[in-house]
């Protein structure tokens, strides 16, 4: 199925308010999550609803959670949560960030208390559309990065996003994962019944594992195994990736009071809340220089990236933020594709929060 995005966004705002989040916070997390879809990020947007409602059903979530400034101190500051759906909380500390930028030059605005907030990207791309560079750290409730070395996992994916903006033109944003794969990519491919490549996914003797089914069961359900930090193998480069998982560990939660996942799972009880920490930057181009001749210095940083002769013909090299863009203007041309057991799942949740199923075809 390819769904409208207006009806992608309008079912996730009406399951959202009939679990009980208030108007505004269902709002703003349903546009973000919709975005997310629009930008072709399919295991961050829609998809999600699956995991939250069982963070309802366990009690871990509290839907009316409204965010709410726990600290201000200069160019910095902390948001809590109150265990609420990260999106609205890392939005709100985005915005202060920018708004810090703009009388420090520099922003800084962490988030306690929160849950799963989507993709770290759309919160760059905020900062970027009021003319900063954005930084994004987030930890995660998931313990699913194997270290080189070991043999079980120790870190969650602890995404990072930069964004940075472009005189004229969509800005550069960088998105991604410190492991080889964000772990919902893994649903991703098991909801399409589809094999996933060699090298995301190791089990508990550091071997590959493709098959989808076991290789969901070793990332959401098995003690062992996990996914790859980006570079895979300590040979490969594993290491930094690593090492960047843990750098995001301490600036998004060590740093803002957030939870270290596998010491959270020992000792907390069933329906306490994940405690993920999220970290929010934004600088200012005019604390630096000049704007002006920031915009020159991208635009021709840019113009020699996507000039550089290509490998293969018809192939151009692409600045990060180009396929996002070219997915949201095929998707808003032609709609979301939705494999038949998303939209299954989609129909269910409706059906039990007591919603119409609002998904329409483009």
């Amino acid at each position: 199925m390819h769904a409208t995005a207006a009806s992608v966004r309008a079912q996730i705002l009406a399951i959202l308010r009939a679990w009980g989040m208030p108007a505004a916070l269902a709002e703003e997390t349903a546009a973000l999550m919709a975005e997310t879809d629009l930008m072709g990020v399919d295991s961050h947007g829609i998809s999600m609803l699956m995991g939250y409602e069982e963070l309802l059903r366990k009690g871990q979530l509290r839907i009316t959670g409204q965010p709410r400034l726990a600290r201000d101190f200069g160019a910095t500051g902390l948001v809590d949560g109150n265990d609420g759906l990260g999106h609205p909380a890392a939005a709100l500390a985005m915005r202060m960030a920018t708004q810090k930028a703009r009388l420090h030059g520099v922003g800084a605005v962490g988030v306690v208390n929160s849950h799963h907030f989507g993709a770290a990207g759309v919160y760059a791309r905020m900062a970027a559309a009021a003319g900063m560079v954005g930084l994004v750290f987030s930890s995660a409730r998931g313990v699913i990065l194997v270290p080189p070395r070991g043999a079980a996992p120790v870190l969650g994916t602890n995404p990072i996003a930069f964004a940075a903006p472009i005189e004229g033109e969509p800005p550069m944003v960088l998105d991604m994962a410190t492991t080889t794969v964000a772990a919902n990519k893994v649903k991703v491919y098991h909801l399409k019944e589809k094999d996933i490549p060699e090298g995301w996914v190791v089990d508990g003797a550091g071997n590959p594992v493709t098959e989808h089914a076991a290789a969901m069961d070793l990332v959401f359900k098995r003690p062992e195994g996990g996914i790859t930090p980006l570079g895979g193998t300590e040979e490969s480069g594993g290491h930094k990736g690593y090492g960047l998982a843990l750098m995001v560990q301490v600036l998004a939660a060590t740093l803002t009071g957030g939870s270290f996942s596998p010491v959270r799972n020992r000792s907390a009880a069933a329906d306490a809340p994940n405690n993920i920490g999220h970290m929010m930057l934004a600088l200012d181009p005019r604390a630096f220089r000049d704007l002006a001749g920031y915009q020159h210095d991208m635009a021709e940083l840019v113009a020699e990236l996507r000039g550089t002769p290509p490998s293969t013909p018809g192939e151009p090299v692409l600045i990060p933020g180009d396929p996002e863009e070219a997915e949201m203007a095929q998707r808003r041309a032609a709609g979301i594709p939705l494999p038949a057991s998303l939209v299954g799942h989609v129909r269910a949740i409706a059906e039990r929060a007591g919603v119409a199923f609002l998904l329409e075809p483009a």
